[in-house]
């Protein structure tokens, strides 16, 4: 410290803040063999081309010994399809057979939070409580909405080209024309509801489906979307 520094009156000084980060990252846990799932994953590529875009994923290697044919190339085909992994859980980076891979060191991007105050050593640090986000106005086309807190309730619509993701469960009172993303924190129990059912993509814990996947008599009625078996349903709303 020069003594310019330490002449300086603290009370003078400007605070120093940190703002925070949260983020909404899809889980793919491939498995083997790993030839025949990325075939799977370019055919749900090819039928939602826009489900992966832009989208930050953690890549899960748990259900892949070390050992599957394909494992030293599954990373770089990811890239290959323009999946941006930002961390990888289940392995070891130290085994030779990722050797080659070009290992995410961390993370980037996110929602934004409110600036805070560094805290001093002596305050006790209070976790959010959770709680319902309701939106009041319509959801634009190009609008994401993210609330990994608890459920999402819009009182208007959902535009096509807009995407609502939750912690818990999706309520849409008017038509649900966009994207639904319920039970992002691993939450399978979670549903989505709307009172015009016509989107573009549902998914509830990692499980999915596109418009051409439902069932066309419920179709632009009072629905709502389950998981059944790990497989997104949709069931009248009556």
């Amino acid at each position: 410290m020069t003594s310019s520094t330490a002449s300086v009156d603290p009370a003078s000084l400007p605070r120093i803040r940190a703002g925070g980060r949260s983020f909404l990252a899809l889980v793919l846990t491939p498995e083997a063999p790993l030839d025949i799932w990325l075939v799977a994953l370019d055919h749900q590529i090819s039928r939602s081309a826009g489900f992966f875009a832009g989208k930050p994923i953690i890549l899960d290697l748990t259900l892949v010994p070390l050992d599957t044919p394909g494992l030293a190339g599954l990373l770089p085909a990811l890239d290959e399809r323009n999946i941006h992994v930002i961390g990888i859980e289940g392995a070891d980076r130290n085994e030779e057979v990722f050797a080659d891979w070009n290992w995410p060191e961390g993370l980037s991007g996110g929602r934004s939070t409110a600036e805070e105050d560094i805290p001093l050593d002596d305050v006790e640090e209070l976790e959010p409580t959770p709680g319902a986000l309701i939106v009041e106005e319509p959801v634009r086309s190009g609008q994401h909405i993210v609330w990994a807190e608890g459920d999402v309730i819009i009182l208007g619509s959902v535009a096509s080209g807009a995407e609502v993701s939750a912690g818990g469960s999706i309520h849409v009172y008017g038509a649900l024309r966009g994207r639904a993303i319920a039970g992002i924190v691993g939450r399978p129990e979670a549903r989505i509801f709307a009172r015009v059912m016509q989107p573009e993509l549902l998914a509830i814990d990692g499980f999915y489906a596109i418009a051409e996947e439902m069932s066309e008599d419920l179709i632009g009625k009072p629905s709502q979307a389950v998981l059944v078996d790990e497989v997104l349903t949709l069931k009248p709303l009556t």
